[in-house]
């Protein structure tokens, strides 16, 4: 039987894919990060299926449950909060379950820095202020950072940062991150996007980590940092131009 990692958005029920959604409805086991996947995704699933929540369980242990199903000839999903494209693990469960001759396959979902830009309306790619963005993370108790992907180096881009697994260290990143995009840049923080205790936090690299301090954050917030979160002034985009030759 086949592994299934599968993306299982930013905790809505409603967003996730028809894909997901089949492959859960079908599954007979299922395992989850209980820390960041909302109760109600698993609403997609069967009614007999074996339920695992795997925030307290080490690598061996989540590769064993499943190995243990493909063996006993079950279908398993294995849900990673977001899209399994970023921090998601998939890199070294899929490198073990090929060591174990068990196939497995990838389900996108709808990513947390995705659903934190739709909720307060923001394109992260504006005209003529950035055409970049930067998915990155902070390093605390974690897997430790490429030099070269020091936070400094990529704020010398100024393009529109993400950072993930950072929030209790937002006061540190933003007295870095002052120099190369000012303290009046727009900053939004947004906390379990589409779940019931969604909070969003507008400010500025200046006063967000005082916000983010007195909500008391400590975990499942997405950082978006940029001047493309106030696009006043902004360019218009080539492709839509009127003067643009669309006979080629």
């Amino acid at each position: 039987m086949t592994v299934h990692f599968v993306g299982a958005g930013p905790g809505a029920a409603d967003l996730i894919t028809l894909r997901a959604a089949a492959l859960l409805g079908e599954a007979e086991v299922v395992l989850y990060p209980g820390t960041y996947v909302d109760a109600d995704v698993l609403s997609h699933c069967r009614a007999d299926v074996r339920l695992i929540d795997t925030q307290h369980l080490d690598l061996d242990r989540i590769v064993t449950e499943l190995a243990s199903a493909h063996e006993s000839g079950h279908d398993v999903v294995r849900l990673t909060s977001g899209d399994p494209s970023i921090y998601s693990a998939v890199a070294e469960q899929s490198r073990r379950l090929d060591e174990l001759g068990v196939p497995w396959d990838v389900t996108p979902g709808v990513p947390a820095y995705a659903a934190a830009a739709a909720l307060v309306g923001r394109e992260l790619t504006v005209p003529l202020i950035t055409q970049s963005v930067v998915l990155t993370r902070a390093q605390a108790r974690s897997t430790a950072m490429p030099e070269t992907e020091a936070l400094s180096r990529f704020a010398a881009t100024r393009a529109t940062l993400v950072l993930h697994l950072a929030i209790t260290r937002t006061r540190e990143m933003m007295a870095e991150l002052a120099g190369e995009y000012g303290t009046d840049c727009p900053v939004v923080v947004v906390y379990r996007a589409s779940q019931p205790e969604e909070l969003v936090l507008r400010g500025t690299v200046a006063d967000i980590a005082d916000q983010v301090d007195e909500a008391g954050l400590r975990q499942a917030a997405v950082i978006l940092v940029g001047r493309a979160l106030d696009p006043r002034g902004a360019g218009e985009s080539f492709l839509y131009d009127p003067a643009r030759d669309r006979s080629r």
